[in-house]
């Protein structure tokens, strides 16, 4: 009997499988001298914009178990990044609010990012990073038409 090789079966999927564990891995590292974990950022980053969330609208955007944000948002409250209240505008809501001494972070998160995107596309010129990246885009917009997203 063959054994199964999934480097020999599906290729593209172990590629991207490796690069996605190594990208996370490179972050991780990074986002751990600021005192953050992966995903926390991108939490820091949408309040950076909206300056307010609704706890359930990070649960979506962020696509994880709403069990899962509550203790990454406590972990964020612990840290004095946010702060979590009673939504003025539905009591049972959680309205998320990024603190005033949490703007330089999103500062040190901006800076960590573009050394993210530096080491990852290190060697590849301006044409092929703006191929890679709209090949990552068709294949985002693939699996987001085959999971109905």
């Amino acid at each position: 009997m063959e054994t199964w090789d999934p480097v020999r079966n599906g290729p593209v999927s172990h590629a991207l499988f490796r690069a996605f564990r190594l990208h996370r891995h490179a972050a991780a590292g990074l986002l751990r001298g600021l005192g953050l974990h992966p995903g926390q950022e991108l939490v820091m980053i949408h309040l950076g914009c909206t300056r307010s969330a609704r706890q359930s609208d990070l649960v979506k955007l962020l696509d994880l178990d709403p069990s899962t944000v509550t203790k990454m948002l406590q972990r964020l409250e612990r840290a004095g990044h946010v702060r979590r209240l009673p939504d003025p505008e539905d009591r049972r809501a959680i309205l998320v609010e990024a603190t005033d001494t949490s703007s330089h972070l999103l500062h040190e998160i901006e800076r960590v990012w573009r050394e993210l995107e530096e080491t990852t596309l290190a060697g590849l010129t301006q044409d092929e990073r703006g191929q890679f990246l709209a090949l990552l885009h068709r294949i985002e917009a693939n699996l987001s038409d085959r999971d109905g997203c």
